[in-house]
């Protein structure tokens, strides 16, 4: 699916062509909503934004506007086609808001969705207005996987969810709402055996020839790029004018042949830079031009497929500079078309295809020098050595073809679907919420183990501000009316705090983590003796550490310590944090601690004490095979609690994910109703 590139006035016969000849469906726009959205907000807003040009950044409400109305249309156009079991796979920068325009529509709906720019770091994205780049994101998390062309780009879009979202990723999966969506990179190839067969064909050879007379015995270093202010073009041309300057002997025996291809002919910025070159090679050649010839041919044009190919397999050397290229194809092609095993490649460090391409002359495309000089390293380079690195750089690109890399990227989003089905299956179904209702209600003994925050009640930025809600303690104190029936609240938090919201109820408590039990109607005690010698050197560090960390405070209990930073920013606390962890590690290695990474929350304890040993000491007293057990837990230290219910009892983690619960509910707020459904 796709616009058909213009506006027409028969859009059915249109329609019927495109399907006919090309298999696409056509996606019809008028000419000035187009215009908003084509050259307006993707290519004076985004384009410029996402290759690192933010002073070519313009921002128009009424682009931003119309960039939503045009991701709706195609919305509208998908939906009338798409039938149960398709796969969706959206493509690039204009359709961002897409998947989750789609997702709204089609909540199991397969979406994939490919970015065929740069991603740029987050303090270029966190350019675009903030109701932008919220939007973007969120459209983009629609999708099901969420592909790049490098890790670098992934990384960068990981870096942005986390600062403005403030979703976490676990090797490249972020939990979404009650979905996980998986962010990877996948380099895209070329139809390799296209591009290296096509050398051999008639046409090509007739090029070849006709250039090769036209040529004579120059040397030719060739220069194919859109009109784009993000190529470099100005740069290379400014070193390869270095270049003569620097080699007079060689003005006569070199020639740089320069094919710019047409592109957004309608965008101020586009024909200020065409404006640039033309005047930079008449200067260069100009000045270097001799009465044999002129030392650029400059061509304003596109080319066929068979010219394109013909100047692949002629040319000495490549210049491909970007500035800024999420991929660069024509790296690729080129290496791709040098079947004699002779040509130099000469590869901008901006370029996505920079790391399949380690072997060519990688240079910064900002350094004038740098291009004058790898000019002349790659006219000296031997031969033996060219035909070694071409082989290395064509291997590769053959075992990683398009078609490849569209292969990976389905089979990524077909596994990622997959996983979200084994997901989906733990959440609790109706059907079991019955069952447990119905079991609670008849069973003549009754065991809750409830697990506070993050289950009972959401995390607030602060511990302290997590008060139990009224209606809460309500739903509890009306479970605590039944007969035969035992509470048990398990938590992290500090016995005083327990106390103080729980202590006037008929339940069991549990703090920090089952060292401290208070049974009904009963005083406080503690489960075990342990030191609390370690506690000193931990602190200590822990603080050291908060004071790195702007937001970051130190909680400290009895027997444990904890290393709180959900007020801090996201990215300079995973780095911290990982520090911390670290030198934790190696504090604690011969104390008698257990050291635990929760929900934004580092943990050290005393070593020998678990929810799951808490809740024995009231799972040991109940033996009758009909009674009713049920634990629920959010957090890595709720694993040990739902280690040790016995299996025709009932576990439940809050949140997506492995989990040794049987069941999943996705918020505090559903646990609420559940337990609200079983006090009747």
């Amino acid at each position: 699916m796709g616009w058909p590139g213009a506006t027409v006035k028969d859009e059915e016969k249109v329609r019927k062509e495109m399907l006919k000849k090309y298999r696409t469906h056509s996606v019809f726009i008028p000419e000035d909503q187009m215009e908003k959205f084509y050259e307006g907000f993707c290519n004076k807003t985004l384009w410029p934004l996402f290759h690192y040009f933010p002073v070519y950044t313009q921002y128009e409400t009424a682009h931003w506007e119309n960039y939503i109305d045009v991701n709706r249309i195609f919305c509208d156009e998908l939906l009338r086609m798409y039938k149960s079991g398709d796969v969706i796979w959206i493509h690039d920068y204009h359709l961002m808001l897409l998947p989750a325009m789609i997702r709204e529509k089609i909540p199991d709906a397969t979406i994939g969705f490919f970015l065929h720019i740069p991603f740029p770091s987050f303090e270029i994205f966190r350019l675009l207005p903030s109701e932008c780049r919220m939007s973007i994101l969120k459209g983009l998390y629609g999708a099901d996987l969420v592909g790049f062309h490098t890790h670098d780009y992934r990384t960068y879009f990981l870096s942005s969810t986390l600062r403005i979202l403030g979703l976490s990723n676990n090797m490249g999966e972020v939990g979404y709402f009650t979905r996980t969506v998986k962010v990877d990179s996948f380099p895209m190839g070329i139809d390799y055996e296209k591009f290296h067969s096509a050398v051999n064909t008639e046409g090509v050879k007739a090029e070849v020839k006709g250039l090769k007379a036209n040529f004579g015995n120059k040397t030719i270093i060739l220069s194919i790029d859109r009109q784009d202010y993000s190529k470099g073009i100005l740069n290379r041309l400014k070193g390869y004018e270095l270049f003569l300057k620097k080699n007079p002997k060689l003005i006569n025996e070199v020639m740089l042949v320069m094919v710019i291809i047409p592109s957004r002919v309608g965008v101020e910025s586009y024909m200020t830079i065409k404006n640039n070159i033309d005047e930079l090679v008449g200067k260069i050649n100009g000045e270097y031009g001799t009465l044999s010839g002129a030392p650029i041919l400059y061509q304003y044009r596109s080319l066929n497929f068979e010219e394109l190919i013909a100047l692949y397999y002629l040319s000495d050397v490549a210049l491909v500079t970007p500035l800024r290229d999420g991929m660069n194809l024509i790296a690729k092609e080129y290496i791709t078309c040098k079947t004699e095993g002779r040509g130099v490649l000469i590869l901008s460090e901006m370029a996505g295809a920079v790391d399949e391409l380690a072997e060519s002359i990688i240079i910064n495309p900002n350094n004038i020098e740098e291009i004058a000089e790898a000019i002349s390293k790659a006219l000296s380079l031997p031969v033996d050595e060219q035909r070694e690195k071409l082989a290395f750089m064509q291997q590769r690109l053959k075992d990683y073809d398009v078609f490849k890399w569209a292969e990976s990227f389905l089979k990524s989003l077909n596994d990622e679907k997959d996983k979200q089905r084994r997901l989906e299956a733990k959440v609790l179904p109706e059907s079991v919420r019955k069952n447990i209702i119905a079991h609670f209600k008849r069973a003549p003994k009754r065991l809750l183990f409830l697990d506070y925050d993050g289950t009972l009640q959401a995390y607030a930025k602060m511990p302290a501000l997590a008060v139990p809600e009224k209606k809460l303690i309500a739903i509890l104190e009306r479970l605590l009316y039944l007969n035969n029936l035992e509470m048990i609240l398990i938590s992290g938090r500090d016995w005083q705090t327990m106390d103080k919201w729980f202590g006037h109820m008929p339940l069991n408590l549990v703090a920090e983590h089952g060292l401290f039990i208070k049974e009904k109607n009963k005083s406080w005690r503690i489960i075990k003796p342990v030191r609390r010698n370690w506690k000193k050197k931990v602190l200590a560090e822990m603080l050291n550490f908060s004071e790195k960390l702007p937001g970051a405070f130190v909680e400290e209990k009895d027997y444990s310590l904890a290393f709180h930073f959900r007020r801090s920013d996201p990215d300079l606390a995973s780095l911290r944090v990982r520090e911390l962890m670290s030198h934790l590690v190696n504090l604690t290695t011969n104390l008698d601690v257990k050291l635990m990474r929760g929900n934004k929350v580092i943990e050290v304890r005393s070593s020998g004490i678990d929810k799951g040993i808490a809740a024995m000491h009231w799972l040991s007293k109940v033996k009758d095979p009909s009674r009713f057990i049920m634990a629920i837990g959010d957090d890595v230290t709720d694993e040990d609690l739902f280690r040790v219910i016995p299996k025709d009892g009932y576990s439940i983690r809050v949140g997506r994910g492995t989990s040794y619960a049987m069941y999943n509910l996705d918020s505090a707020a559903e646990v609420v109703q559940l337990l609200e459904e079983l006090a009747g």
